[in-house]
């Protein structure tokens, strides 16, 4: 399936490149949301002509994402889970209790999708992680994993 795109994708293009995708992906993703158009010489005209206030659009974006980056980067949160004698945890943390966390501790909303792990969080021990704001903007956190106290 060929489409234009109308904002940059990471690991596919940038505005008003001509890209070939999967047919699903092309559907249900990119042409959903609104992030392409199918290629065609009306799609492409129209993409020629937007291309300088799509890109400006992007710039603000990207702009207001980095000050939410600049706020984020390098934090530390930290979680008190129950956990067995070894060390491995009853239920593993998740991104939406990341963001969770990170909404309560610094007021930014940010959503579950754009936290990657690199690993599963398990084990008490410390962890990173990185967030996604675009493709050109992301952050790095650190999760702190500890047992809780019994008194």
């Amino acid at each position: 399936m060929e489409l234009i795109l109308l904002e940059n994708i990471m690991n596919l293009g940038n505005i008003g490149d001509k890209v070939n995708v999967k047919p699903g992906y092309g559907r249900n993703f990119l042409l959903k949301k609104g992030k392409a158009l199918r290629f065609n010489k009306e799609n492409l005209e129209f993409v020629s002509k937007k291309k300088d206030e799509l890109n400006k659009k992007n710039i603000e974006l990207k702009n207001k994402l980095k000050q939410t980056a600049k706020l984020i980067n390098n934090k530390s949160f930290e979680f008190n889970k129950e956990s067995k004698e070894n060390g491995e945890l009853y239920g593993s943390i998740k991104p939406r209790e990341i963001s969770t966390a990170i909404f309560e501790k610094i007021k930014v909303e940010i959503k579950p999708s754009q936290i990657i792990l690199k690993n599963e969080l398990n084990k008490i021990g410390t962890y990173k992680a990185d967030l996604m704001f675009h493709p050109e903007v992301s952050a790095k956190i650190t999760i702190k994993i500890d047992k809780i106290q019994s008194a």
